[in-house]
């Protein structure tokens, strides 16, 4: 288990290395065909490494004694329907710090030329950060369904 969260380590610091040596000497680019092997094994070796992890982990957390205590016991099924119940917050916020993104840099521009333009950017700003209530208002209403 501690080899394959080396591996993860060693995968990550790789990566770095790699973008901060592209970073600091980008005329001196080694051939593309290179790059684009290392990248791919560096990927495979944490995706492998990843599934690894996740898969002896799984046997850990199964294997374990369940302590003394008035712990409660949540069954497979209840665990998926909460991990079901955070997925519109999850993927709502997502949808808002895209749509965010280019919203609030053109509200920005807007106010710059315009100051008086500064309450309509809000609405606008508003509008896309609805996007994140209504998933959140979803989660809460699937847990009550829970």
């Amino acid at each position: 288990m501690s080899g394959l969260i080396a591996l993860l380590g060693l995968s990550v610091v790789a990566t770095i290395a790699a973008g901060v040596w592209l970073e600091l000497r980008p005329r001196r680019l080694p051939s593309p065909a290179w790059l684009k092997g290392g990248l791919l094994a560096n990927l495979l070796l944490f995706g492998l490494a990843l599934a690894g992890t996740l898969l002896l982990g799984v046997q850990e957390v199964l294997a374990a004694a369940p302590e003394a205590g008035g712990a409660v016991e949540i069954s497979i099924g209840t665990g998926l329907a909460l991990i079901g119940v955070g997925l519109p917050t999850a993927l709502a916020a997502i949808g808002a710090g895209i749509a965010l993104g280019p919203v609030g840099s053109a509200a920005l521009a807007v106010i710059a030329e315009k100051p008086e333009m500064f309450g309509r950017t809000l609405i606008y700003m508003g509008l896309a950060e609805g996007i994140a209530i209504y998933g959140l208002v979803m989660s809460i209403l699937l847990l009550g369904k829970v």
